[in-house]
């Protein structure tokens, strides 16, 4: 089989393409080239460029380098910094999985008579399912849960029947340079890794209110989300108080205890399912990349959960699961 292998300069992707290499496939190597502004972070820095090179150096493999800089503005950028204005809280690595990964990259692919694209993601896809991985530390199912059944019958995913520990371990085994290199936990188009979401997102200072009152004050209410604890500006020795809900317009945040942050319900608008089927009835719901797994049921738009969970912020992604076989998901309203 011919296959492109995206190649981000990490250790999965690197063993992701030893592995095909090693099944016999005719492996390329691509890096995507996305950001070329001020950041110079996360899976796009030219020093992850040149890992990406030098390990498809070490497997013997063809690599090349793609850009799509226009298409990660529009697809990525441009809809992280409109949410944020709206007072909802994006996750950019599930939109450019979405928009460039699987859907720039996959055409380009068929364009260049490729059978098939394949990532260093922890997650398995078999015969048009997405599976969890199989080490749940490092699951990443939750940021693919977009992925219909046309696509994932095009798409690889060779690290995700390992634990992590053993891909560093067939990493060091081979040799190749990217066997210790620590994970990416940075957005890579943001100034400090993300740490700066301010040098890119319009700030509006804003009020923090409880129960009528203002208690506190915050320099840019466009970033604050749901939940947040800190950078309130609240006197010290209270009892913690959470953010409940953030009214860009008003310039307003209103906070209080944890009680008040709790729900048992989140509806969910622009809902994708792997086999095309919305689920009804009994489903595990996952609320964040890393989040617990809570018992729920999924009825037209609404997830109800078995017990009371932290209220979703607007914008995040809630992903159902039927045991370890994703469905599919939606964002948070």
């Amino acid at each position: 089989m011919k296959v492109l292998c995206a190649m981000s300069g990490g250790v999965d992707s690197s063993v992701a393409a030893a592995m095909l290499r090693d099944e016999g496939h005719d492996v390329t190597g691509v890096t995507l080239k996305l950001w070329g502004g001020p950041s110079d972070a996360g899976c796009c820095s030219v020093a992850d460029v040149d890992d990406a090179r030098r390990v498809a150096q070490q497997l013997d493999l063809h690599h090349v380098v793609f850009s799509f800089a226009d298409e990660f503005a529009r697809g990525v950028v441009e809809p992280y910094v409109r949410a944020h204005a709206e007072g909802r809280t994006p996750n950019p690595c599930i939109e450019c999985n979405r928009t460039i990964k699987f859907d720039v990259l996959l055409r380009r692919a068929e364009q260049l008579g490729f059978d098939a694209i394949a990532t260093g993601h922890h997650a398995r896809s078999v015969d048009g399912g997405l599976w969890r991985g199989a080490d749940r530390d490092k699951d990443q199912s939750y940021v693919l849960h977009m992925l219909d059944a046309a696509r994932l019958r095009r798409v690889l995913l060779p690290v995700g029947a390992l634990t992590k520990d053993e891909v560093r371990a067939r990493a060091a085994a081979l040799g190749l340079r990217t066997s210790s290199k620590p994970d990416s936990q940075e957005v890579c188009f943001l100034p400090g890794g993300g740490r700066d979401r301010a040098a890119m997102v319009t700030s509006t200072p804003g009020v923090v209110v409880e129960d009528g009152v203002t208690v506190g004050a915050v320099p840019a209410v466009e970033l604050v989300t749901i939940g947040q604890r800190r950078g309130l500006g609240l006197r010290g020795g209270a009892d913690p108080r959470y953010v409940l809900d953030v009214d860009v317009p008003a310039r307003t945040v209103t906070i209080g205890p944890l009680d008040a942050l709790l729900t048992d319900v989140v509806r969910v608008e622009d809902a994708t399912w792997v086999d095309g089927v919305a689920p009804t009835g009994e489903v595990l719901a996952q609320c964040s990349a890393h989040g617990r797994v809570t018992p729920a049921r999924y009825e037209s738009g609404v997830v109800t959960f078995a017990e009371p969970v932290r209220k979703v912020a607007p914008g995040q992604s809630v992903v159902l699961y039927d045991g370890d076989r994703v469905l599919g998901g939606g964002v948070a309203a």
